[in-house]
This record gives C-alpha cells, structure tokens and sequence, in this order.
C-alpha cells in the first residue's frame, strides 16, 4: 500500500492506531504486485513515522516537499522524497584544469590552487578572449575537515551542456584542460541553505521489532567478480535492496568486486577494515549499529613455534585499496580512493574469494578445514579446499611462512575484528558487516570525521576532497534512529533533475531523517535502490545500473 503527502514544516503527519492523519493527501498510488502489496498493520504505519513526519534539512527553509510511502512488509517500507524545484539561476560552466605551480614537472593540474595561480592563469586565459572569473571556495566546516579549500577558474555561463563546448575548445587552444559542470552541484560554504533543488531520496526504514524478514548482505557467487544490485536482490528473492560497501574497481588495484574495507557474512570475516574506519553491523533479529573495527590477524603454529601477522584476508598480496593497513606505502593510514603497496605480506584466502586465488611469485600453503597442512606451493595460484583456507606470502614473508608450514603440520589462522572497546566483535551466525565511510551522524550529533577515515589528501591543493567530499554527488547512507530501526537512504545526484548531496549535506540528511547514529556507504555510480527487482532510483552511469562488490539486501523469509 502507498500513501502520498507533503510534509509540513513541523511535521504535522502522524502514524497512529492504524490511521494517518495528513496536512494534505495528494492521492494514493497503487500498491505493487506480489508479496509486497500485503495491507499495513498499525505496527507497520508505526515504523514509518521517522520519515513520514517533519521535512529534509536540505536546501531552502521554504522548499516543497512531496513524500510517498509505501509499506513493502510489516515493519518495512520505502518513503520516496522529492525536495525543491527546478532552478532556472543554476547554469551550465567551464571549469578549468589549473596547473600544479609545482617544480615537480609530473605533478598534476587540479580544480582547486591558490589565488595567485589561479589568477594567472585566468589572466592568460582574458588575453586569449576568454572571458574567466576566479572563485573563492569555502567548505562547510566539518568535525576534522572543511573551511578554506582554494580558488578555481571559471569560464562562461550555458543553458545546457553542449553549449559549453565552443568554450571549451578555446580553453584547450589556450593551454588547459577543460570540462563543462553545472553549478548546482557545488556544495560550497552556505549553498545548501539557499539551493532551491531539486533532490529525489529513497527510503528503506526496518523495524526490528516488527519486520520478520531478514537485514543481510550479499556478494554474489564470489568475492571478486561484480553484480549489479538489481542482481544479488533477485538472485535472494528480496524484498528491497540497496548497494553495500567500497570495492576494487580497477583491476591494478587488485581483485575488482572485492570489497575495499571490513566485510563479514553470515558470521564468517571476508575482508580486513580500513584502518578503524565505520562499518554497518547487522546482528540478530535485525539490530544494527555503527562501530569502528580494526584488524587483529595472525597464523600461529601449535605449541608456540612461531607466529606471523596477516595482513588481510581475501585480497591480492602487495594491493591494499583505501590503505589503513600495517607497513603500507605511503601510509598505513587510511587514504580514500587510493592504492597503498606492501611488498612484504601474508594473505589467507577462503572459499568466497573465487574458483582460484591470484597467481603470481612468492609461497602458497594449503590447509584442510581442519588448519593441516596439505601442500606448500612455491607460486602462488590454487584452489581453496572447502572449509578450509589457503595463506599467501610475499617478499620476506614468504621465506617467514615457510619456515612455519610443513605438509602434515597444522596452522591456527586468526582473523579478528576489534571494536572501539578494544574487544573483539563475536559474530554469530547471523552477523553480517558491510563497510563505508566516513561517520555522518554519532551519538545524536552530525560528526563527520573525514579527515580521519582517509578523504583528505595532502599534496593535491584539496581537489580530491573538493570532489569527493565537498561537491554534490550520488549517496548512499545507512543508519539507526533512537528506536533501533535501520535507515538505508539513496540520494540520485550528478542529474539536473537530482543534485545529489555534498558529504555535509549527506550528514544534516541523516539527521533530519532522525538518525542517531550513520555513515556514508559506496555512492556515486553505485548509489542504486531496488524493490522487488526493480531499480527504483536513478544511477547516474551513462551505461546504466553499476555491477557493485556487495548489496544490503530486505529478504523475505528469516535466517535460522
């Protein structure tokens, strides 16, 4: 069932008792075929006064808002939101590539470099015709991030992309990289106050209480190939699904579909974290938190004759994509879109990873499910036994291994996840961790902690995080309100017709949505909404629906 309304500014809807009382009721849209089309119980209309009730902080003060809700399950519903109207003031520009000032001859050209650079090379760009303005940008102020980020360059002013090109092409003739943007997806300092819109947001709001279904996470027949969300939802039958955590995209960045963070499922850990960086936890009966976990790995052989660290689980050796790892280079902290290298590792594989690990130099031990020794290979490249798990090493770690590995002999693989108590996260069977970053929303409060969770860069006159965190872009959020219900939020972006969310925005989303607790999962290209197998959002790929590493997915029936 679905029921449509705008939204006062104070929240006038309330679900109680079984009935919805509206300030305005727009009509109500057909209720979906299937299973999803049971009528709400008065627990299910409960659920969804988080969302149903009170108005997005985003944008405007006096912004329209129009919500429908629909009720896929008792204890689980979707709240499509649009936010604002279109813009005629926002228009198309030219942003120009600003040369490094540099002496290193590879540094690169970035959008964002002081105001000396940037009004040289507007200058060179007037004396060629062209008629460039410099802009001051300023970020939202975050918890460890924000403020000052630099000055761009500027050209033009178009009422549709195509019409830049012209400019473009003079700017190019000139010495400079160039691209045509819209204006409306600049997050600067006070932009969020005065955007008229547009936005469209989907929401998924669980109940524990009263959802009977399943919260879970799937990654498809393995870890290292990649689905679409739309897939993994109906390989499981799901009810709704949204995409999960960071993975490897680029295959010098390792095993793409591969998840980039903390990965757990069904109680078995599949990928390290991230240095602490958050990650979604789903527990029993449907609870979930936000933690912070830490990596706590070794292989121990029996009696104390000998112990090594291990540096990740289910990844190629020497590629640890967003870093935070041990010895990595150039950081062992974490580092947002970005591949640390470690010529000296230890890796275990599991069954998940695929039909066979990665090949290559070094040392590779086989064990049984019961931790013996089977084989010790001098390349690396093998299938996993079932149940069991195979170690690889690298570089002087390989000759460390060997010396603890022999056929016959029995090996304790140790892969432990810490929490912010310094205890170790005991998954039961039913846990399943997904990763993100950074922290929106903590202890009731926005907190966004990008700077700690790896996206600021130093070194680049801020242009990675002016892109990435500073600009508006597709999201994805995840969450728990003070009721312990799970949100899982996509907002469209890099569309006219949606501005997406800059990283603060994404925050003040969270908590206008009632979340005590968030953070930010894999967005961008991969921000997708699915509900009974249908993609109900739009990505913004030009080639469509982006195959992702891992999806949270709404089942039907419950794990035993």
């Amino acid at each position: 069932m679905s029921r449509s309304f705008t939204p006062s500014r104070r929240g006038v809807l309330a679900a109680t008792g079984g009935a919805v009382a509206a300030a305005a009721v727009c009509g109500c849209l057909l209720a979906p075929a299937g299973p999803s089309a049971a009528a709400p119980t008065a627990p299910a209309q409960v659920t969804a006064a988080p969302v149903t009730s009170g108005t997005l902080d985003l944008g405007a003060a006096d912004l329209p808002e129009h919500r429908t809700v629909t009720t896929l399950a008792p204890g689980l519903t979707r709240t499509s939101i649009t936010r604002g109207t279109p813009n005629p003031d926002l228009q198309w520009t030219a942003e120009v590539a600003i040369p490094s000032a540099s002496p290193d001859p590879d540094a690169p050209a970035s959008a964002l470099s002081t105001e000396a650079q940037a009004r040289l090379v507007a200058g060179k760009l007037k004396a060629a015709g062209i008629s460039a303005r410099v802009e001051h940008v300023r970020s939202p102020q975050l918890a460890d991030a924000g403020g000052d980020l630099g000055y761009r360059v500027r050209a033009g002013q178009f009422p549709a992309k195509a019409d830049g090109s012209a400019t473009v092409a003079q700017i190019k003739a000139a010495g400079y990289a160039s691209s045509v943007i819209y204006t409306g997806w600049d997050g600067d300092e006070g932009s969020s106050r005065n955007t008229r819109g547009p936005w469209k947001l989907e929401v998924l709001t669980i109940d524990p209480k009263v959802f009977r279904g399943d919260l879970t996470s799937s990654f498809g027949p393995n870890l290292q190939d990649r689905e679409t969300t739309s897939q993994l939802g109906s390989a499981a039958g799901a009810l709704a699904a949204v995409n999960g955590g960071y993975f490897v995209l680029d295959p010098k960045a390792g095993a793409p579909g591969d998840p980039a963070g903390t990965a757990v499922r069904d109680g078995k850990v599949l990928s390290e974290p991230v240095g602490d960086r958050p990650a979604l936890v789903i527990g029993a009966k449907n609870g979930s938190s936000i933690q912070r976990l830490r990596w706590d790995g070794s292989v121990t052989a029996p009696g104390n004759a000998g112990k090594l660290a291990l540096d990740g689980i289910n990844r190629v050796p020497g590629l640890i994509r967003n870093c935070g790892g041990t010895d990595d280079t150039p950081t062992s902290l974490p580092l947002h879109d970005f591949t640390c290298t470690d010529a000296d590792e230890v890796v275990a594989f599991t069954p998940e990873f695929g039909a066979s690990t990665p090949s290559g130099p070094g040392l590779e031990v086989v064990l049984d499910a019961h931790g013996t020794v089977t084989a010790v290979n001098n390349v690396r490249g093998a299938a996993v036994p079932a149940g069991g798990h195979t170690l690889q090493a690298t570089g002087a770690d390989a000759d460390r291994l060997a010396g603890l590995a022999q056929v016959g002999s029995r090996l304790k693989v140790a892969t432990d996840l810490i929490n912010g108590d310094g205890k170790p996260l005991k998954p039961g069977a039913t846990t399943d961790v997904v990763n993100g970053g950074p922290v929106l929303v903590e202890n009731g409060r926005e907190h966004v902690t990008a700077a700690r969770d790896g996206m600021v860069r130093s070194g680049d006159s801020n242009s990675f995080y002016y892109g990435w965190v500073h600009k508006r872009n597709p999201r994805t959020i995840a969450g728990v309100d003070a009721a312990g219900r799970t949100l899982l939020v996509t907002a469209d972006g890099r569309q006219t017709t949606s501005l997406g969310l800059s990283i603060k925005e994404a925050a003040d989303v969270a908590r206008s949505l009632g979340m005590v607790s968030a953070i930010n999962l894999d967005g961008g290209g991969s921000t997708t909404m699915v509900q009974d197998g249908r993609v109900v959002n739009l990505p913004s790929d030009a080639t469509g629906e982006r195959p992702v590493g891992d999806a949270l997915l709404l089942l039907p029936g419950r794990k035993s």
